[in-house]
C-alpha cells in the first residue's frame, strides 16, 4: 500500500526542484536519445536561441522546467501505455481523430492541451475506445 506521507513529500520534493530551475541535463536527455527532435522541443518547452541562453547561466526558469516536466510526464506516460519509446514517439506524432486531427505532441505546449493527452492515453491504457 502507497504511504501517502511519502507521496505527499515526493510531490513537495518535485515542486521545489521545479521552483528551483534546473533540467539542463533532461533537455539534452530527451534530445541525446532522439525522444523529441530540436524543432520538437522548441515548439512543446521552450525556443532554441531562449535554450542556449539558459544553458549560459545553468539552469531552466521554473516556468521552463515545470513545462519539461510535464512533457516528460507525457513522454513516459505514452511509452508505458504503448510498450516502447519507439511507439509512442509514432503515437504522439500521428494526427488524432479524438483530438480533432491535431497530434498529440501539439497539443503538450499548454496545460490544457497536455491533460487533452494525458486523458486519452489513460482511456487507451484502460482499453475505453478512443
Amino acid at each position: 500500500m502507497n504511504n501517502p506521507s511519502a507521496i505527499a513529500h515526493g510531490s513537495l520534493d518535485m515542486v521545489q526542484t521545479i521552483r528551483r530551475g534546473g533540467g539542463l541535463s533532461e533537455v539534452q536527455e530527451i534530445l541525446d536519445t532522439g525522444t523529441l527532435t530540436a524543432t520538437e522541443l522548441d515548439h512543446v518547452v521552450l525556443p532554441r536561441k531562449t535554450l542556449a541562453h539558459r544553458r549560459k547561466l545553468g539552469s531552466l526558469t521554473p516556468e521552463q522546467a515545470d513545462r519539461l516536466l510535464r512533457v516528460r510526464r507525457i513522454l513516459d506516460m505514452a511509452a508505458n501505455t504503448f510498450g516502447s519509446p519507439d511507439k509512442a514517439g509514432i503515437w504522439l506524432r500521428r494526427p488524432t481523430a479524438v483530438l480533432s486531427g491535431e497530434r498529440p505532441l501539439d497539443l503538450l505546449d499548454t496545460d490544457a492541451g497536455t491533460r487533452m493527452v494525458e486523458n486519452l492515453l489513460g482511456r487507451i491504457d484502460h482499453g475505453v475506445a478512443a
